[in-house]
């Protein structure tokens, strides 16, 4: 029998919701996507049953499978800006402790733009601000950017393997949840794990993998944009992409990253 990671969530929602997103993810693989690691069981309600990876650190080739491969796994695609897997369980749009709001199919909005705006700045800002976190001259600046996202001045072309549609994004790829098998022979470089997967802008995730210093991020960046090319200015747009987990991270912790999201907005604004 595989040996499994045991993860335990506080509601079924949550764990029917990252299992569903999990398999989803999975579903790219034929088309070579990143492989994704297996829900093996769900002995409660709250329980989910996760493959264990072996964890260790990359080399050079498997950093730039991993890219090549998670360009495979945002051309897959999904069916809107913010929508969530297909097989996410009734009840409330959102995930986790964070609430990060997913959209349903029928209110799916029209371009990346009006979905990162509210669903990502403006939607996380509000709850910040509710609980102090921000002043009414901060969060008009964040509105500032949500704005000039919303209008698409700040918008890109996806990828090219991904061409004018959603991709099929991790949702929270930071360093952590990319795994490299230790004994480096995994095709597609990496597994992925805990993820928050819908349809969004593929330079999303590749900015959150730059936040917490993934790495041989270089590498695996090279072998992405090799891949799939990426939009002329994408290094200009990190910033940007980060926005979204940098308020997600002030709306749970605060301290330092309050700063670090003010200091993106600035420069955007």
């Amino acid at each position: 029998m595989a040996e499994t990671h045991v993860k335990t969530f506080s509601d079924p929602h949550e764990a029917a919701a990252e299992a569903a997103g999990l398999a989803w993810l999975a579903e790219a693989e034929a088309s070579g996507g990143t492989r994704i690691a297996r829900v093996l069981g769900r002995p409660s309600p709250t329980v989910l049953d996760l493959e264990l990876i072996d964890d260790g650190s990359p080399t050079t080739a498997q950093a730039e499978r991993f890219g090549r491969s998670l360009a495979h796994t945002h051309a897959a695609g999904a069916e809107g800006w913010g929508t969530p897997a297909p097989g996410f369980p009734a009840g409330p749009l959102r995930m986790g402790r964070s609430g990060t709001p997913f959209v349903s199919a029928a209110d799916a909005p029209g371009t990346w733009g009006e979905f990162f705006a509210e669903y990502r700045i403006r939607d996380f800002v509000r709850r910040i601000v509710d609980r102090g976190g921000l002043d009414a001259g901060e969060a008009a600046l964040f509105d500032r950017v949500a704005d000039r996202v919303q209008d698409g001045s700040l918008g890109s072309p996806q990828p090219a393997l991904v061409g004018d549609r959603p991709a099929r994004l991790h949702g929270d790829l930071w360093a952590g949840n990319v795994l490299w098998p230790g004994d480096h022979s995994e095709p597609t470089g990496a597994v992925l794990i805990d993820a928050n997967p819908h349809g969004g802008h593929a330079e999303t995730d590749l900015a959150l993998l730059a936040l917490f210093g993934l790495p041989r991020l270089e590498t695996v960046l090279g072998a992405y944009d090799a891949e799939s090319r990426l939009a002329d200015g994408w290094q200009e747009r990190v910033e940007l992409h980060q926005l979204a987990p940098l308020l997600l991270h002030v709306f749970l912790f605060g301290g330092s990253y309050r700063g670090a999201a003010l200091r993106a907005a600035e420069r955007y604004a």
